[in-house]
């Protein structure tokens, strides 16, 4: 899972960052609140780990703007030295999803990321996944249309699972490409929208079949379940 770290201790950060890679995260460190508003801009998390107290806008007023601007919201974790009860009161009345008083306990810190994550994104156990009328074959890796097998790559059947498992969830760009092809999101690639288009052309994603593919301007892609 891609998890953004809001920290401005240079210490602490990469002590929650070797955690969470150590449990096989990818982390993305945020010295301001500010840095980090600006990422979610542009940039899909699927957990956000948020500091109180720093320099400019607080983890507070950055959980504020989640809430208030983000069409998907991931579940949110504070790590903070504030202690009293009613801090940890308002950031969970706020939105927050959990709440970890510094000094912290890494093994602790990866149970409750990891509780959350589970909470938030069921594991999917069975070799194959359906969505509606679409059938994903986990262990064959090939996709059925309206009991049609659609060919398909590789790279087409894990981007066209994932959009489904994240169905109405604007992906990011960034998201995108570390996900399905591990490679840096300031890589300047058409390869993205090349998939894209052929899952939607493959899969017949378009409103009449009940899903929309489209682009999200300036951030990346969402599938939705249409309704006409």
């Amino acid at each position: 899972m891609r998890i953004a770290i809001l920290e401005d201790d240079p210490a602490l950060a990469d002590q929650m960052s070797h955690a969470l890679q150590g449990d096989g995260h990818g982390s993305h460190v945020f010295r301001t609140g500010t840095a980090l508003v600006t990422a979610l801009k542009r940039d899909t998390f699927d957990l956000l780990v948020l500091d109180w107290n720093l320099p400019d806008i607080s983890g507070i007023d950055v959980l504020g703007w989640a809430r208030e601007h983000l069409a998907s919201v991931p579940p949110i974790l504070f790590v903070t030295s504030r202690g009293d009860e009613i801090d940890i009161v308002r950031a969970l009345n706020l939105g927050a999803d959990d709440y970890v008083v510094k000094p912290i306990k890494v093994a602790e810190l990866q149970a409750r990321v990891g509780a959350l994550l589970r909470r938030s994104f069921p594991a999917q156990a069975d070799d194959v996944q359906t969505f509606g009328d679409i059938r994903f074959d986990l262990a064959r890796k090939i996709v059925i249309v309206r009991d049609d097998e659609v060919v398909v790559t590789l790279k087409e059947f894990s981007l066209a699972l994932l959009l489904f498992q994240n169905l109405d969830r604007p992906l990011s760009r960034a998201y995108l490409l570390d996900k399905i092809w591990g490679i840096s999101p300031d890589l300047q690639t058409r390869t993205l929208d090349a998939h894209v288009s052929r899952i939607r052309s493959k899969l017949g994603l378009r409103p009449e079949s009940g899903y929309r593919l489209s682009p999200v301007y300036s951030y990346g892609y969402r599938l939705e379940k249409f309704v006409g």
